[in-house]
């Protein structure tokens, strides 16, 4: 349920309202924004009076959430949400380029890497220093020393990082490195994980999982925001379906769906979707068509010599290419890239 609020409503109204929400032991979560100022409770409102809610200075009306995502829903929080990662504004008018390799291989390929997706345009640098991987021989990553590359290049060159976390256990080390923690698609539903990258308050970028529903992925994203942490990133990556000449599908309808559900900022990997460097440029296209906040591509110097997805890793030229064929499109949506 949320109670919306009267324009002139005060502070003081506010706090009563709040108080004895919580007094009732049930959460209050306050949203204000341009137009109306809501509060939502979070729990069980069965028992709640509501003609005493009704009563209390400064309430204009109640309107019941029924979806079971309740901080994640527009309903609740109506404008869209914007916030900053090292200078950059996830979610507003500006499409945002993440770029970098699926995973750290060494300083001089990070370094080299960076300087090359930034020119051309790319906000946040990417890149793995541990990698789940499906092959327990696969490369799994340089684990910590990965981390302080990363930071030292992000030292370099001014450019924020996103990394992957999997453990809950390595959330505080991970956040002493990354200015955004990834929550990749195997760990979409690692309950532990998100409580404990919710707790961090660091920004978060969660990864839909391969078979999960748009429900299941709102979901998850609730228990990070319920720990107050409001800095959470949607990431479409593809779900596994029967075909098989993609490593992945894309949900494309995911991107309008999710903004019509949520105010939650929305991103799309080209890269994990298709599986094909050849592909990754058509799908950005059409992800930024559709109304994504965002494109994370893998961008490796050599992807022949590459240590983790060589095969749909763009070369730095194809990167700036795709940057500059992006610019329109983003144009003919009302946004900038």
């Amino acid at each position: 349920m949320i109670i919306v609020m009267k324009k002139d409503a005060t502070t003081s109204q506010m706090d009563r309202i709040v108080s004895w929400i919580k007094q009732m032991g049930q959460q209050a979560y306050i949203s204000q924004g341009e137009e109306r100022t809501v509060i939502g409770i979070i729990g069980d409102t069965r028992s709640l009076d509501h003609t005493l809610i009704s009563q209390f200075d400064g309430v204009e009306n109640m309107v019941p959430i029924e979806k079971p995502f309740k901080l994640a829903n527009r309903e609740f929080h109506p404008q869209d949400t914007v916030f900053n990662v090292g200078g950059v504004a996830i979610g507003g008018e500006r499409v945002v380029s993440i770029a970098g390799p699926c995973a750290v291989e060494s300083f001089d390929q990070m370094l080299e890497t960076a300087r090359s997706v930034k020119e051309e345009g790319a906000q946040v640098l990417r890149g793995g220093a541990f990698k789940p991987r499906t092959s327990p021989y696969s490369f799994q990553g340089l684990g910590e020393e990965g981390l302080r590359i990363l930071s030292r290049v992000r030292e370099e060159t001014g450019l924020p990082v996103v990394t992957e976390v999997m453990q809950p256990e390595l959330v505080s080390l991970v956040s002493s490195y990354a200015d955004v923690l990834q929550v990749g698609a195997r760990n979409m539903q690692n309950f532990a994980l998100l409580h404990a990258v919710g707790k961090a308050q660091r920004p978060v970028m969660l990864k839909r999982g391969m078979m999960s529903t748009m429900e299941e992925l709102l979901l998850a994203a609730e228990y990070i925001l319920l720990h107050g942490n409001p800095q959470v990133i949607l990431c479409e990556r593809g779900i596994r379906t029967f075909e098989t000449y993609t490593r992945n599908t894309l949900d494309i309808s995911a991107i309008p769906l999710l903004k019509q559900l949520t105010h939650l900022p929305v991103m799309v990997d080209p890269s994990h979707a298709t599986g094909k460097r050849e592909l990754v440029e058509p799908v950005s296209m059409a992800a930024v068509a559709a109304g994504a906040d965002g494109v994370v591509i893998e961008v490796h110097p050599n992807p022949e010599e590459a240590l983790s997805d060589g095969s749909q890793s763009l070369k730095p030229e194809q990167f700036a290419a795709m940057m500059k064929n992006l610019k329109p499109v983003a144009e003919a949506v009302g946004r900038k890239l």
